[in-house]
């Protein structure tokens, strides 16, 4: 038979009747064994508990029975075992006795491993979960730890973690703002164009070409490369089906060498503006003693074409007579100190006599040719090389613009421009040598700021800005020749003119000395004599920087006494220590003129604001 008991839901009982039908003594007693493995699991449900009456049946004995009296007086029992278990839990067993249909019973809970499990698996779920807690908490205070330490590292402001970068970059400051900034290839940018150079992205290693990378995880930087190669375009006026863009390259020089790996083999010809000329020696330079002093004369060769002395203008007749006996595979046109414009079509129809590919450099006037404030070379050339700062105003770096599609014609015949074909292959070329064959990954952080740049480009007020750093470019010229100054080609059609200082007795060298002391930066250039021989009788002098600062044709006029006062000091410091530079140097050493000269520059030029900082 079975009984239930509910109030003990996690104990079995059953019970044997020793009484035996043998000739022996019968043994009325009657073990209960207790089944402690019987668990229920459900929270909500209590479950009785089997009673099994194993006593063996009898045809004598009575199988009447009062199955409730038996059942409380179970239950009773039960509650005392309970209370003795709590006191007796060191005990193998817990033993009780009663009697039920005449027996006597004796009530047994053993406790084996099975039935210790109760206590024993609550106070190890108790510790268990303990232990969980203190390793959760250790866990969080491990991470927590990490992310401080990341944070006294990466989130240090630069002051705090390199307090003597941090000053000398405030120096550096200072100094741009107190100071005059005549540097043709210098300017200003404006504040999202730095916040783009000192972005996230500078953490992205992205080599190759958008939507073609060795690397993943790089879905946004295509975003940014994309867009920013069509602002390129769109600020030059240019189509996407004619002209392509690559804006990965390091620098103009960077640029330009990748156009000739793309293009050439080594020791084959190119041609451009000699150094003294006006060019650049990324276009091949020799000296006089024959040193190759970049590696595009090192891996190439080239041959220069010069200005005429007198006039300092490009002589194209002896230029179209040494291409075309030369005839190099690139003509190069362009330079970094040229004041006068540029003829690109009669650079085109040099090239097209000799067959070669024409190619211009315009990093000094690329800003002037966005805003249509010279003359473009998109209309003749078949690549156009620049540097994204300068007059563009925008980050340290480079760009080059190179043709699609098919080739033009002129009078029913196909332009040679390079080779036979009638369409232009120098896409895959140009992108080729700039990544892998040259380069890297791209400096991202660049491509981003130069992007903002180029919108920039293509708004009203930037047209505006390049007007006017022509209208000062044009008063600086005019002032230094009311005050006897001699300017090379007789003044400017953009952005820079060249001071000719031969007649003052002066060198180049020693003024830009004097002008640095003073607070005035500019820089020194070689210059031809009438007699064609190479002479340090010269400076530089642009624009675009104090225009980006607000300055105008007036605050110009005052810029050019002070450069007048510069170029006394320096002669009157020459006739006292000599031309010798280590010389001239201790002349310059607590000298009251510069002294007073200094102090007149930065009260001048502190009246105007710097793009991008607060003073």
């Amino acid at each position: 038979m079975d009984f239930t008991r509910a109030t003990q839901p996690n104990l079995s009982l059953g019970f044997v009747s020793h009484s035996s039908h043998t000739n022996q003594v019968p043994n009325d007693t009657v073990s209960f064994q207790i089944d402690s493995s019987f668990r229920n699991t459900s929270p909500h449900v209590v479950s009785g508990v089997p009673l099994q009456l194993m006593e063996q049946q009898t045809t004598n004995e009575s199988k009447t029975m009062d199955l409730n009296e038996a059942q409380d007086e179970t239950n009773a029992r039960s509650m005392d075992l309970n209370e003795e278990s709590k006191v007796g839990g060191e005990e193998d067993e817990i033993d009780g006795e009663f009697r039920i249909l005449g027996h006597s019973m004796c009530l047994k809970r053993r406790r084996d491993n099975n039935s210790s499990c109760a206590t024993t698996d609550s106070a190890s779920s108790h510790s268990l979960t303990k232990r969980c807690h203190v390793e959760q908490n250790r866990q969080v205070q491990s991470i927590e730890s990490r992310r401080q330490a990341v944070r006294a590292w990466g989130n240090q402001s630069l002051q705090a973690a390199d307090p003597d970068i941090f000053e000398i970059l405030e120096k550096e400051k200072r100094r741009q703002y107190v100071g005059i900034e005549l540097i043709a290839s210098e300017n200003f940018v404006c504040k999202a164009v730095m916040e783009a150079l000192g972005s996230h992205v500078t953490n992205k290693y992205s080599e190759g070409m958008p939507g073609a990378r060795y690397y993943a995880g790089n879905q946004y930087i295509d975003e940014i490369e994309i867009l920013c190669c069509q602002r390129a375009l769109v600020a030059f006026g240019l189509d996407s089906e004619s002209w392509g863009v690559n804006v990965q390259p390091y620098s103009c020089t960077s640029a330009n060498f990748a156009v000739y790996t793309g293009l050439l083999l080594p020791g084959d010809r190119i041609m451009g503006l000699d150094t003294p000329s006006g060019g650049n020696t990324s276009h091949g330079y020799y000296t006089p003693n024959g040193m190759k002093v970049s590696g595009a004369s090192i891996f190439f060769e080239s041959l220069s074409y010069k200005v005429n002395p007198k006039t300092g203008i490009i002589d194209f007749e002896k230029l179209e007579e040494r291409a075309v006996d030369f005839r190099p595979k690139i003509l190069i046109c362009g330079g970094s100190s040229y004041p006068r414009e540029w003829e690109y079509s009669k650079f085109r129809q040099i090239a097209d006599k000799c067959g070669a590919v024409l190619m211009c450099d315009m990093a000094q006037i690329s800003g002037l040719i966005a805003a249509k404030e010279c003359a473009s070379p998109f209309e003749f050339c078949d690549i156009v090389t620049s540097t994204t700062h300068k007059s563009l105003r925008g980050p340290r770096g480079g760009i080059i613009f190179y043709r699609k599609g098919p080739k033009p014609r002129k009078t029913g015949l196909l332009l040679n421009q390079g080779d036979g074909g009638d369409k232009y292959d120098l896409e895959e070329k140009i992108n080729f040598a700039v990544c892998p064959a040259l380069q890297g990954g791209p400096h991202n952080n660049h491509i981003a700021a130069l992007a903002v740049a180029l919108k920039q480009l293509a708004t009203p007020e930037y047209k505006e800005y390049m007007q006017q750093v022509k209208k000062n470019a044009q008063a600086l010229a005019s002032a230094l020749v009311r005050r006897n100054c001699r300017l090379v080609t007789g003044g400017t059609d953009n952005h820079l003119l060249l001071w000719d200082l031969r007649n003052l007795g002066v060198t180049g060298k020693n003024l830009e000395k004097v002008c640095e002391a003073c607070h005035i930066t500019v820089n020194k250039t070689a210059i031809f004599d009438d007699n064609g021989t190479l002479v340090p009788g010269g400076v530089r002098i642009g624009t675009p920087a104090m225009t980006s600062r607000g300055c105008l044709e007036s605050d110009f006029e005052t810029m050019a006494d002070f450069l007048c006062r510069a170029a006394q000091i320096t002669s009157s410091v020459q006739r006292e220590h000599g031309k010798l530079l280590k010389s001239f140097l201790k002349g310059l050493e607590n000298n009251k003129d510069i002294i007073d000269l200094r102090t007149q520059v930065e009260s001048f030029a502190t009246q105007f604001a710097m793009p991008g900082q607060d003073f």
